[in-house]
């Protein structure tokens, strides 16, 4: 480990990994080695750590969202076409929760009577439950709409039923955004990661005039900068900017024609 330089760990991740990896592997493998070149400092192997200056340049994955009528369509197709995912969606499209947070939603999370989800935990593969992503509880409001759905699919789960959601392999295995973006290709939308459900929840929300601050609340953000991302997507604050410019596009009185050679020979 001692002889390990710079140059080394450079060569590893843009060199030495397949040319076919993500930036994200790269990205995971400089953590990596930057932890376990970490410990050899610490034990008075390494003098310094070689990684120190090296980075991976990730490109920001565009996020999307669908419009009102885009959802219109994918809820109607999902409920026409008896979609699996179709529960999970409409849930996603109407709390703003992240996926891991749905997965694992119960029953006992939800309170009919003073019409709030409690969100105290998530799930991944990797970890199973946990906290939630801040490390912090929440409630979400339930709409009319999720109120009313939430009471329907209670009366056709099964009486043992405990979570709230189906459990779906594919959401099990972490291949919820392939099927859903294979939907959304096929009923004609915007082509969607599944986090970007929660994008377009928000976007709707801020578009509406909702608070920021309701906003954060609602979705768990604990860093305003991140709810200003979705605020600049949904362009609140720049709505009628435009319209304060200094000149305008000429009028024309009904009938009159504007012949292009009269400029043309300008």
């Amino acid at each position: 480990m001692a002889s390990i330089t710079k140059a080394d760990v450079h060569k590893l991740v843009f060199e030495q990994l397949p040319a076919e990896v993500t930036e994200h592997t790269r990205k995971a493998t400089l953590k990596l080695v930057r932890r376990v070149l970490e410990h050899g400092v610490h034990e008075g192997v390494l003098s310094m750590n070689p990684c120190a200056g090296l980075s991976v340049r990730v490109t920001p994955i565009e996020q999307k969202v669908l419009n009102g009528n885009e959802v219109d369509v994918l809820l109607h197709e999902g409920r026409v076409a008896n979609h699996p995912f179709y529960p999970v969606w409409v849930f996603a499209l109407q709390s703003g929760m992240r996926s891991g947070e749905m997965f694992c939603l119960l029953w006992t999370d939800i309170d009919f009577e003073s019409r709030l989800v409690h969100v105290s935990k998530s799930w991944s593969s990797k970890n199973g439950i946990k906290p939630t992503k801040t490390g912090r509880s929440r409630v979400v409001p339930m709409s009319d709409d999720l109120y009313h759905f939430l009471k329907e699919l209670k009366l056709k789960s099964d009486v043992n039923a405990t979570h709230v959601l189906p459990r779906l392999s594919e959401w099990q295995r972490g291949y919820q955004a392939k099927v859903l973006r294979a939907f959304c290709k096929s009923v004609g939308v915007t082509p969607i990661r599944f986090h970007d459900l929660r994008a377009t929840f928000i976007t709707n929300l801020l578009a509406q005039g909702v608070s920021l601050a309701r906003v954060m609340a609602i979705v768990g953000h604990n860093q305003i900068d991140t709810t200003n991302i979705y605020l600049r997507k949904a362009g609140v604050d720049l709505k009628g900017v435009t319209n304060e410019l200094g000149y305008s596009i000429p009028s024309y009185e009904e009938g009159q024609v504007v012949k292009l050679a009269d400029y043309r020979s300008c």
